[in-house]
């Protein structure tokens, strides 16, 4: 059902369609056509409401980013309708091994940038409960950001349950090193990094960037990751989605109550300092999988010390939204992502 829920919001051309048809059969029945036709009409309007609701979030955020980082927006628009036709492109990209450790190698997917000259280089973390996924998830995001004159390098990482916090930012750490050695050969600005995660590669990702204190990282974008680990172990989810506490304590190495210290440790809230890096948040707010809570608590960690974040809310949409690239939360998404990007990077 969860799948399903992205299909319906991220592809809604699509049910309306198949909405629209099976409305218009009652045109040949007589019986019960009244009570038929409007229950058709109301599936199709709920089905289109994400593009409404889209148009209604990108009056907005064109002026609520520029608020927020005190700055300039680019020209792109947010959101639009023909775009809902389009395809998203995947461009080839050269896999590298980027560390050697003594029991194992780490792999990453590097897609150079289609503007000559040195460029910032997003590194991207994958999801997957820290137990799955690989590089070569949602890559379309990858190929319009090197289109768009950035390096992107998603990263494979070392996985639960045989490897815990915090071998995954370790990896991370391992990734910046090879890039920076590597950087001529790359085309890679060695001072601009930014870090993208998404879901459990998000809390990898926030917790590398509140904690490495590395200064060529300029920023970090969140998409619906876990940010307070604490709080998330205590909420235990339907366990017909997923059982969130076994996952967590396969990550962590025990249950809260056995190494409540461990949890801290790997809880990117805790972190948050007035020298953390800027944030861009992205989360949907009906999200089954990781609460909109953890975002509303990291937004206010954020707002307490000071770093300039932006929160993008999509209140239509689930976790796992930007499977489609130019779905109503896709177009969003992509267009906060790389407006952040234009931001803090000087490309």
């Amino acid at each position: 059902m969860w799948l399903l829920a992205i299909g319906v919001t991220e592809m809604p051309l699509i049910f309306a369609s198949i909405a629209t048809l099976l409305t218009l059969t009652g045109f040949w029945a007589h019986k019960y056509q009244l009570p038929g036709t409007i229950l058709g009409l109301v599936t199709i309007v709920i089905f289109l409401s994400p593009i409404a609701r889209a148009y209604w979030v990108a009056k907005d955020i064109k002026a609520d980013i520029v608020s927020a980082f005190n700055s300039k927006s680019n020209n792109d628009i947010p959101f639009s309708f023909s775009k809902l036709f389009e395809k998203a492109k995947n461009s080839s990209y050269q896999t590298i091994q980027y560390v050697q450790y003594k029991d194992t190698s780490l792999k990453l997917d590097f897609y150079p940038s289609k503007t000559n000259g040195k460029k910032p280089c997003v590194i991207v973390v994958h999801g997957g409960s820290w137990a799955g996924g690989d590089s070569q998830q949602l890559p379309e995001l990858n190929t319009y950001l090197a289109a768009k004159g950035y390096n992107v390098a998603a990263i494979n990482y070392r996985m639960a349950p045989k490897y815990q916090t915090p071998a995954p930012v370790e990896d991370i750490q391992a990734a910046i090193a090879y890039l920076d050695k590597h950087a001529d050969e790359l085309n890679i600005d060695t001072n601009e990094y930014v870090l993208l995660g998404r879901s459990a590669g998000a809390q990898i990702a926030l917790l590398a960037a509140y904690t490495l204190h590395e200064p060529k990282l300029k920023g970090v974008i969140d998409f619906y990751g876990p940010a307070d680990m604490v709080w998330g172990y205590s909420i235990k989810s339907n366990p017909l989605i997923m059982d969130s506490r076994k996952v967590m304590e396969d990550y962590i190495g025990g249950s809260y109550l056995k190494v409540p210290q461990k949890y801290v440790a790997c809880s990117p809230i805790e972190f948050v300092s007035n020298k953390s890096v800027p944030t861009l948040i992205i989360h949907g707010e009906n999200d089954v999988l990781v609460s909109r809570e953890h975002s509303r608590r990291l937004n206010l960690k954020l707002q307490q010390n000071g770093i300039k974040h932006y929160w993008l809310k999509l209140p239509w949409a689930t976790h796992g939204f930007d499977y489609n690239l130019n779905g109503p939360g896709g177009q969003l998404s992509t267009y906060a992502v790389e407006t952040f990007l234009h931001i803090i990077t000087q490309k």
